[in-house]
C-alpha cells in the first residue's frame, strides 16, 4: 500500500493490509454473531455493494486539481458508467475479444491506484519477494492488465463474481436501487461483508468508482501492534491515518456530493449538499430518520435522552425540556456564566505572573464543565481550581462516548466486557459513580418539589436554583421518573459540556493566529462595551456583534460534531442539489448516511474564500446559482443574536436543523460568549509554537492534537487602534458598502457628489 502525500509516494508494506485481513474477517464474524447486521442493515450493505454510489461523472472535482481532472473525466465518462459484466473467464494476459473490450475500462492515470502502479513499475528492483507476489494477487483480483501500447486497463475479473454492480445514476439510464439484488440469506450476507472487507483494502473495482480504497490505506505512523490494537478497537481514526472527516473532505473534492464508503464491516452513504441534508433532517418527517449506529453507541451512557432517542420518546422528552430553556432563564444564566468566568479569570490572572504556557483548550473544558454542572443540577464541579474523582470520571466517561462515536465495531456489548475489558471495567466504574451523583440529586429536587404552572416557574426568582432539574421537577402536569430525568441530565452532561470547549477553543486560536488587526478591533469592541466592568450583560452581548460573528465562523470552520449521522427507517429519496447533480437518490430502508458537516462549511461552491477565517462574511449575502434548490445565505434571515442553518438554507448547521435540533443552541452560544469577552477584556494571548503544531483530532468533537499551548499576559491600556478598520476593509474590498450591503442609489448619488 502507499500513501500519496505533497506529490511524493510514500511506501508501507502491503503484508500489514494483508496481515489485518483475518483479524477484519473475525470481527466480521463477532459482528454476525452479536446481531449488529440487523435485517434492515443488510438491505444496505445489498445496495451499497450492488450499487457504489459515485457521481464523478456528473460533478466537477473541488480545489486545485480541477483542471487536471476535466479532461479525463471527460474521456472516461461514458466508460466508467457501464455496468461490468461477470466474466465468462479469467485471462492471464490483456485480451482483444469483442465481448471484453466492451467491458474495459481505461486506468486514468490521476487516480491513487494509478500511482501505486506506478511506484513497483519504476523501480523493478522492487519486484520480488513476498510483497511483490501480494500486489499481483492483488492485480488479479481487480483485473488489471498493461495494454500493448503500455497503458493500464481494467478488464472484468474473478472479482466481479462476488457482486455484480452498477452505478446509481442521477439521470436515470442506469441500473436503479429497486433492481439491485438483495440478500436473502447468511451467505448472500457474508458475501457482500467479504467484498466490503476486500474494497476496504484495495482489492476490486472499487477503487476506480468510488471514494473506498486510501479511505483506509493511508501510512499509519506508529507501531503494528497499536495499529491492530486500533483495528481491534474498531477505531475509524486508526484505520483512515487521520481524522476520518478530513478523508471525507478530500473524497468530496474527487466524487461530489454524494458517495459511498466502506469501512470493513460498515458501509455509510456521504452526504454533502445542502438540499439533500435539508430533506433528510427538516423535510422529512420526524419518523423516517433516526440517529440509528449513534444511538446505539450513546444507549448505554445516555439511556432515552434526547440524542439516542427513538422518534417517540424524543417528541414527548422535547415537549417537556423546551419550556426549561426560556429567555428569564436565559438571562438568568449570563451571570452565572459571569459567576464561573471569575474562577478562570482568577486562575489565569495567577498564571500571567509567571508566563508559563498555558494549554487553553484545557481551561477552557474545565470552566464549561463547570457551568453545565451549576446550570443542568445546580452542582458544583470546582474543575477550574481543583481536580476531583468526580471531574476525572466525567473526563474519562467523555473519551469513552467520543470513542464509540468514531469506532465502527460495538466492542462494548462483547460478553462481559464490563467485567474483563480493562477500559469498560473502569468505564462501568464511572458510570456508577455518576449515575450515584445524579440519583441523588434528583432524589433531593424531588423531595422539595414545588409545582407550578410553566408560566408561574418562568416568572419564579431562581437565585437560590435555577438550574433546569428544578425547572423539570416543579413543573405540573409533568411525569417525572428518577431514569427520565436521569436520562436527560446526562445528555445534556455529555453534549453540552465539550462542544462549546470546543468553539471556544478554535476560536482563540484562530484570533491569534490571524491578522492582529481583527483581534485588536474585537478587543476593541469588548472594552468599549464593558467600560470597565469585569462581566457582560445580557444587553453588552447583543452589542458586541464582531465577537459573536467571530464565534460563529469558529463554528463554521470547526463544526461540533463535524459528521451528523441518521439511518433511514424506510425508503426514501433525496433531492438532486449540489453542481453536476440531476434527479433524486434513492436510499433503502436501513441505510447508515454521514451528513458532512464539514464539507458543507468549506464548499467552494457554498461560500466565498470558505477556508479562510473571515467574521466578516456573516454580514454580506451570498449565493451560487449552480447549486440548484439552495437558496444561499441571506444576513436578512438571521433570527436573534446568531446565524443559524435557516439563514444559510442548510449549508451551516452549528447545532444540527429541523425538528432535531440542539434545544441548547442558544444556551451555548450565549455561554461562549460571555466567558470569550471575559477574557479578551483582560489578558491578550500568544500562541506558542506555529499554528501546525496545534494539530487536529477528532471524536464526538473536534480537539487539538497537542493542546492550545498559549502565553497569557495581561492586556496593555497603552495599546493603539489600528490604522486600517480591518472589518470595514473585507467589505470595501468587495465593492460593498461598510454594512457589507451594496450601495443604495442614494450612498451612489453622495458618492458622485463628493468626487
Amino acid at each position: 500500500t502507499t500513501n500519496i502525500k505533497q506529490g511524493k509516494i510514500e511506501k508501507m508494506k502491503l503484508s500489514k493490509a494483508v496481515a489485518i485481513l483475518p483479524v477484519l474477517l473475525a470481527l466480521g464474524g463477532l459482528d454476525l454473531s452479536f446481531g449488529f447486521i440487523t435485517p434492515s442493515l443488510r438491505s444496505n450493505f445489498a445496495s451499497s455493494m450492488t450499487t457504489k454510489i459515485s457521481t464523478r461523472q456528473q460533478s466537477i472535482p473541488r480545489g486545485d486539481r480541477t483542471r487536471r481532472y476535466v479532461s479525463e473525466l471527460e474521456k472516461t465518462e461514458e466508460k466508467t458508467a457501464e455496468i461490468i459484466e461477470v466474466p465468462k473467464s479469467m485471462h492471464t494476459e490483456y485480451s482483444h475479444s469483442s465481448e471484453t473490450m466492451r467491458n474495459v475500462v481505461s486506468l486514468d492515470p490521476s487516480t491513487y491506484e494509478a500511482a501505486l502502479i506506478s511506484s513497483w513499475e519504476l523501480d523493478p528492483s522492487k519486484q520480488k519477494g513476498f510483497d511483490w507476489e501480494i500486489e499481483k494477487l492483488r492485480r488479479s483480483f481487480a483485473g488489471l492488465k498493461q495494454a500493448p501500447d503500455g497503458s493500464w486497463v481494467r478488464q472484468p475479473s474473478i472479482f466481479d463474481f462476488l457482486v455484480q454492480r452498477g452505478r446509481v445514476s442521477s439521470v436515470g439510464n442506469t441500473q436503479s436501487m429497486d433492481e439491485a439484488p438483495k440478500p436473502v440469506n447468511m451467505a448472500d450476507v457474508a458475501i457482500l461483508f467479504a467484498t466490503n472487507i476486500l474494497s476496504s483494502i484495495g482489492f476490486g473495482p472499487a477503487l476506480g468508482l468510488s471514494a473506498v480504497p486510501d479511505a483506509v490505506i493511508q501510512k499509519y505512523e506508529g507501531s503494528f501492534l497499536s495499529f491492530i490494537s486500533g483495528v481491534l478497537g474498531g477505531d475509524l481514526q486508526t484505520l483512515a491515518g487521520g481524522p476520518l472527516f478530513l478523508l471525507l473532505s478530500k473524497y468530496y473534492q474527487v466524487h461530489g456530493p454524494i458517495f459511498n464508503l466502506s469501512f470493513g464491516p460498515k458501509s455509510f452513504l456521504i452526504v454533502s449538499d445542502p438540499v439533500m441534508a435539508r430533506h433528510i433532517i427538516r423535510e422529512s418527517n420526524v419518523d423516517d430518520y433516526c440517529k440509528g449506529i449513534l444511538a446505539e453507541i450513546l444507549e448505554p451512557i445516555m439511556g432515552q435522552g434526547l440524542i439516542p432517542a427513538d422518534p417517540a420518546t424524543w417528541k414527548v422528552r422535547r415537549r417537556a425540556l423546551v419550556p426549561g430553556f426560556h429567555k428569564r432563564w436565559l438571562n438568568t444564566m449570563v451571570n452565572l456564566f459571569g459567576d464561573c468566568g471569575d474562577r478562570l479569570v482568577a486562575e489565569l490572572e495567577t498564571n500571567e505572573r509567571t508566563r508559563k504556557p498555558l494549554d487553553m483548550e484545557e481551561k477552557f473544558c474545565s470552566v464549561t464543565l463547570d457551568i453545565i454542572g451549576k446550570a443542568v443540577f445546580n452542582y458544583d464541579f470546582g474543575s477550574v481550581t481543583k481536580e476531583s474523582p468526580i471531574v476525572k470520571a466525567v473526563y474519562r466517561v467523555l473519551r469513552e462516548a467520543e470513542h464509540r462515536s468514531s469506532s465502527f465495531i460495538p466492542y462494548w456489548n462483547l460478553p462481559y466486557a464490563d467485567k474483563w475489558m480493562g477500559g469498560q471495567v473502569e468505564f462501568r466504574r464511572d458510570m456508577t459513580m455518576l449515575d450515584d451523583i445524579l440519583a441523588d440529586l434528583i432524589n433531593r429536587a424531588v423531595a422539595t418539589r414545588s409545582e407550578a404552572t410553566v408560566e408561574e416557574l418562568e416568572e419564579r426568582d431562581n437565585q437560590e436554583d435555577p438550574s433546569l432539574l428544578r425547572f423539570l421537577v416543579d413543573m405540573r402536569g409533568e411525569d417525572i421518573t428518577s431514569n427520565v430525568l436521569r436520562d436527560d441530565l446526562m445528555t445534556m452532561l455529555i453534549a453540552g459540556h465539550e462542544t462549546t470547549a470546543a468553539m471556544l477553543t478554535w476560536t482563540l486560536f484562530e484570533l491569534a493566529k490571524g491578522d492582529p488587526g481583527l483581534l485588536r478591533e474585537v478587543q476593541d469592541e469588548v472594552r468599549s462595551i464593558m467600560k470597565g466592568k469585569d462581566r457582560p450583560s445580557y444587553d453588552d452581548l447583543e452589542a458586541m456583534k464582531k465577537l459573536r460573528y467571530c464565534l460563529i465562523e469558529a463554528l463554521r470552520l470547526y463544526p461540533e460534531p463535524p459528521v451528523l449521522i441518521r439511518r433511514a427507517r424506510k425508503e426514501d429519496t433525496l433531492p438532486a442539489g449540489g453542481s453536476g447533480l440531476s434527479g433524486g437518490i434513492k436510499v433503502l430502508r436501513g441505510t447508515d448516511i454521514f451528513i458532512s458537516t464539514w464539507n458543507l462549511h468549506r464548499s467552494p461552491d457554498l461560500w466565498e474564500d470558505p477556508e479562510k477565517f473571515d467574521p466578516t462574511r456573516w454580514e454580506r449575502q451570498f449565493r451560487n446559482p449552480g447549486v440548484k434548490g439552495w437558496q444561499g445565505f441571506n444576513p436578512d434571515l438571521t433570527n436573534g443574536l446568531y446565524p443559524n442553518e435557516r439563514a444559510a438554507d442548510f449549508a451551516f448547521l452549528p447545532f444540527g436543523g429541523g425538528k432535531r435540533k440542539c434545544i441548547g443552541d442558544q444556551f451555548a452560544m450565549l455561554e461562549a460568549t460571555v466567558t470569550m469577552s471575559m477574557l479578551i477584556n483582560k489578558f491578550d494571548f500568544e500562541l506558542v509554537g506555529s499554528p501546525d503544531d496545534v494539530g487536529m483530532k477528532t471524536g464526538a468533537t473536534i480537539h487539538t492534537m497537542n493542546g492550545l499551548n498559549m502565553i497569557v499576559k495581561k492586556a496593555s491600556e497603552d495599546d493603539k487602534k489600528p490604522k486600517e478598520e480591518w472589518w470595514v476593509m473585507q467589505h470595501l474590498r468587495r465593492g460593498l458598502n461598510t454594512n457589507g450591503r451594496p450601495y443604495s442609489s442614494e450612498e451612489d448619488a453622495a458618492w458622485e457628489t463628493s468626487s
